[in-house]
């Protein structure tokens, strides 16, 4: 038990229908999580949902689903837990504050409130074909724009590194 409380928990959003090429990242970038012992946490349903959940299930890899309705059922075949939750759109929330770091595919409105929910909790987010940022025709560059599934998966590790690595060296004992 105490193992896979260790594994780093990652979400992957994206939309619910998604092109052949978002499905072939979502499904890589799973694959490559589970490979590197991550837990893959997402929607549970169809689109890059079911698709990152297909290359983690082929990476060997852990799946966890956060359904907006109360029907494990309506869970994508791939989804190891399904969880329920009743909340609708708002499981989104749910989805995020389970994650440490974030990869968007895609997406549609839905992945662009997960988006928001990531960077407002300060987690890293990487992007694949995913939403961008401007305010006032200055671009934010909060998302790291990855150029592949396996970039995006690199770029997200190396930030827990550097997270884990931080928080050592804020609890280190002082030296007297």
């Amino acid at each position: 038990m105490e193992e896979m409380r260790s594994r780093p928990m990652i979400a992957v959003i994206g939309g619910a229908t998604c092109t052949a090429q978002e499905a072939g990242w979502a499904e890589a970038a799973g694959r490559e999580l589970a490979q590197r012992g991550a837990l893959l946490v997402c929607g549970g349903r169809s689109g890059v949902m079911e698709a990152t959940c297909r290359g983690a299930k082929a990476g060997g890899g852990l799946t966890i689903g956060l359904l907006p309705g109360t029907d494990r059922g309506a869970a994508n075949s791939y989804v190891d837990i399904a969880i329920p939750t009743g909340l609708g759109e708002a499981r989104n929330a749910v989805i995020i504050r389970s994650a440490r770091a974030v990869i968007a595919i895609g997406g549609e409105y839905g992945t662009l409130s997960e988006i928001a929910f990531a960077l407002k909790q300060g987690l890293p987010v990487a992007g694949l074909g995913t939403w961008q940022f401007s305010r006032e025709d200055i671009p934010d560059d909060a998302i790291f724009r990855a150029s592949s599934p396996e970039e995006a998966v690199d770029w997200v590790f190396g930030r827990l590194r550097e997270q884990t690595h931080g928080r050592r060296q804020n609890h280190a004992p002082s030296a007297r």
